[in-house]
């Protein structure tokens, strides 16, 4: 059983970094981003601005609990000593926040032994900020919410039909299309599908019952490992293929009434295809 108090520690930890580095991506962005480089296509791309959010966190992180891991999208890895590791997204959402747009979080997951504990989503330019301890709940502070932790609670069971879900696609070309081809099969049997550009950011909408449901193909460890747990506290279900977590292959997070039909309906219509 993971000690509550240590897992708030953790946590506090967690919100102080994601808000420095909320911080320096909001108050930094340049007019013209630079670009340090490139990864899986000329679509992708690794701002200065996204190293330099990482490696702030990771600092702070190391110099306050200098014998814990870190698993971190610009390759921040360590193994580390002490069962903690912290997993980063330093920039969900890059291309948003290339085109001034404001879905783009800070992400950071923590685990312990293996399994999550903890977990913030900062969303700077909605100045929300989302996190969840494991067995405690989940919470949002900012925006029209105030200081004061508001409980996060997912929508009431609707069925597929009447259900407003979200997606993401893949930054390679080839991908994308297959994406988009299970995009406009399954948009018939909801209420209406929405794109917005931040995996972590929506799996927080779907924990705050701004969405019923969420589905995305070729996620990586950071861009869930925060916002699974909070939908997951939030009373959403989550999950990849049938019987399985959520992975690359495919990751699934909805309201109970809408998660499995939603599975179901993507495993047939092969979203995890390659």
């Amino acid at each position: 059983m993971t000690d509550p108090d240590v897992s708030h520690t953790l946590l506090d930890l967690a919100l102080e970094a994601a808000e420095l580095a909320g911080r320096l991506l909001r108050d930094g962005r340049p007019a013209r981003l630079g670009v340090a480089a490139t990864k899986s296509s000329p679509v992708d791309v690794v701002t200065e601005m996204d190293i330099a959010a990482e490696k702030l966190i990771t600092g702070f992180l190391a110099e306050r609990r200098p014998y814990d891991g870190f698993l971190g999208e610009e390759g921040s890895t360590s193994e580390g000593r002490s069962g903690v590791r912290w997993v980063i997204d330093p920039l969900d959402g890059t291309v948003n926040y290339l085109y001034g747009l404001p879905t783009w979080a800070v992400s950071i997951g923590v685990e312990l032994h293996g399994e999550r504990v903890a977990g913030v989503v900062a969303a700077p330019m909605r100045q929300e900020t989302y996190h969840a301890v494991l067995g405690g709940g989940a919470y949002v502070t900012g925006g029209i919410h105030g200081d004061t932790p508001v409980r996060l609670r997912c929508r009431p069971a609707a069925p597929l039909a009447e259900a407003l879900v979200s997606t993401g696609f893949n930054y390679v070309a080839d991908v994308r299309a297959h994406q988009a081809e299970v995009a406009r099969k399954l948009i018939p049997g909801l209420r209406d599908i929405r794109r917005g550009g931040s995996a972590a950011i929506d799996l927080c909408d779907v924990a705050a019952g701004r969405l019923d449901g969420y589905y995305e193909r070729g996620l990586h460890p950071w861009d869930l490992a925060a916002g699974d747990l909070i939908a997951r506290e939030a009373g959403a279900l989550t999950g990849g293929r049938p019987g399985r977590p959520g992975d690359g292959e495919l990751m699934v997070a909805a309201s109970p009434g809408v998660f499995e039909p939603l599975q179901t309906l993507l495993e047939e219509l092969g979203a995890w295809h390659d």
